[in-house]
């Protein structure tokens, strides 16, 4: 059962107090774009608007396993790297009562293009371009553009670059993924001079065979954990 229940529909006030829950925006690059995954809901007053994948913390529920429950039941992945991005608790933020989000950014290097999890609130799915978005129930646009800055900021700091791409890949294609989440270009030589620099990846000693050009050399992050390293 869905726990995030139809909360618009019920009367104004229901809840004596806040209720917690969790909204994550969850990132991944599509088509060349920062992209975030998106639900279409079907009924309520916010019926065809957009939301994040989340919902409600169970009792007994920590806020990690409440995003891990919402991610994998409502986006269809698992086991990716999230954190906590902020917390949303203006109490008329929900027409259906106060209800306080403790919102986290996740980031995934594989799209799932149909998910087959659309629970019965959800008449469809999709990953959106950070720059396009829809309509968007509650303040899941707020929510989306306050994960936006902190990716941003933090692939500036931090080597979590990881988590958007494939466990083997080239410099360009490494280049190209951190141009997409910054939204700039970056200069070849001094990109990979300071990666190599920081020892932030290390050569697989192969090629990727079927290029149609040269075939590049393919690498791999030297760590596939969290670390502070001013990369940009």
């Amino acid at each position: 059962m869905d726990t995030y229940k139809h909360m618009a529909n019920y009367p104004k006030k229901t809840f004596d107090h806040a209720v917690v829950a969790v909204d994550t925006v969850l990132f991944s690059i599509v088509k060349g774009k920062l992209s975030v995954f998106l639900l279409q809901i079907k009924d309520d007053v916010f019926a065809d608007k957009w939301t994040l994948p989340g919902g409600l913390v169970t009792m007994g529920e920590s806020l990690e396993e409440a995003v891990e429950r919402h991610l994998s039941g409502k986006a269809g992945v698992e086991r990716v790297y999230f954190e906590q991005l902020y917390t949303f608790g203006k109490p008329d933020r929900d027409p259906g009562g106060w209800v306080v989000s403790v919102s986290y950014m996740a980031l995934t290097p594989i799209v799932i293009k149909d998910t087959k999890i659309l629970l019965e609130r959800y008449k469809s799915s999709m990953w959106c371009d950070v720059e396009t978005l829809p309509e968007m129930a509650y303040d899941h646009r707020e929510i989306v553009h306050t994960g936006v800055e902190r990716l941003r900021a933090k692939v500036g700091y931090t080597n979590i670059i990881y988590s958007l791409i494939k466990p083997e890949f080239t410099l360009s294609e490494l280049q190209k993924v951190y141009e997409i989440v910054l939204g700039k270009r970056l200069d070849k030589r001094n990109f990979r001079k300071k990666i190599f620099s920081l020892e932030l990846v290390k050569s697989l000693g192969k090629t990727r065979k079927g290029e149609p050009n040269r075939p590049a050399e393919l690498y791999e992050f030297t760590s596939t954990t969290p670390v502070i390293v001013e990369v940009l």
